[in-house]
């Protein structure tokens, strides 16, 4: 990432880079929970009681966040692109795995049909990190600021409002056909905004997902979150140590600038309110040259 040639556009991951999906479908998936068995007018199946007092719901919640994982990863092939009947949006996703999650644990019948329908649509409501929206807010005043995830735009236009991000344009696989890591969504990103792929940068908290951007000739930003990261110890460790993430913020970067998006914010001197960092300037660990 060059200081006399930086990006013209952010392209945002969404879920786990900008907002923290763990807590809040955790808290959903608990909360109506208690009011299913506790409801009087709920006629909860006795073996569905037994197994709901025993499930752990945070468990539940990252077995739901993988079903999407492994959803969209089996959608990235171009092939797909031609599929364009068969593509299948986050939504529908989301509400099918949970019906087939919730039959595996032995829990159908926890909730009506229209609950089921409510529950899924959580994730048009995710809170964000608390350094998300501000600091957006600063990096817009310099920046195309863009979505690139593989929410459905529907989605992503909800999560948007309800957390402040004030983003130019709504991108989503949804668009393209494809689900990342496919390059038709990178590339074609970048000829939506009429820009050369090197003029955008992804930033995200995923290094598979930068990895594949970065192939695609993106510049790429890496925000790390707690528990977010899908390559293990020694994979994170190559990436870092190989250099081909332009911008790297680690959690240890983020406890003097109240948060990751907040570092990237002064790593690029956008702003009055950032606290701590270094401007562009920075060391070769923080921005590339």
């Amino acid at each position: 990432m060059s200081t006399i040639n930086p990006p013209k556009a952010l392209l945002f991951d969404v879920f786990g880079t900008l907002v923290d999906w763990r807590t809040t479908v955790t808290h959903t998936l608990s909360t109506q929970a208690a009011l299913a068995l506790n409801s009087p007018s709920a006629s909860v199946p006795t073996s569905v009681r037994l197994f709901a007092s025993t499930i752990s719901w945070p468990d539940f919640a990252q077995e739901w966040r993988d079903t999407y994982k492994s959803f969209t990863a089996s959608q990235s092939s171009p092939s797909k692109k031609a599929q364009k009947n068969a593509f299948k949006t986050v939504d529908q996703h989301h509400h099918d795995s949970l019906v087939r999650l919730l039959a595996e644990h032995n829990l159908t019948g926890l909730w009506s049909a229209d609950q089921l329908h409510a529950i899924g649509q959580i994730w048009h409501f995710i809170d964000p990190w608390l350094d998300a929206s501000p600091a957006l807010h600063d990096l817009s005043k310099s920046f195309i600021l863009c979505t690139l995830s593989n929410g459905n735009v529907a989605l992503l236009r909800d999560l948007a409002a309800h957390a402040d991000l004030p983003f130019s344009r709504t991108l989503s696989s949804e668009h393209f056909g494809a689900y990342k890591p496919s390059p038709l969504v990178y590339n074609g990103a970048a000829e939506h905004l009429g820009l050369r792929n090197d003029q955008c940068a992804l930033v995200a908290a995923h290094l598979g997902d930068l990895k594949a951007a970065r192939d695609c000739g993106y510049q790429t930003i890496y925000v790390e979150r707690f528990d977010e990261e899908d390559w293990g110890a020694e994979e994170v460790m190559a990436a870092k140590r190989e250099g081909w993430v332009d911008m790297w913020i680690g959690l240890d970067d983020q406890k003097m600038s109240l948060g990751g998006l907040a570092e990237v914010r002064g790593r690029f001197a956008v702003g009055s309110g950032y606290v701590g960092g270094r401007g562009w300037g920075g060391t070769a660990d923080q921005v590339k040259p």
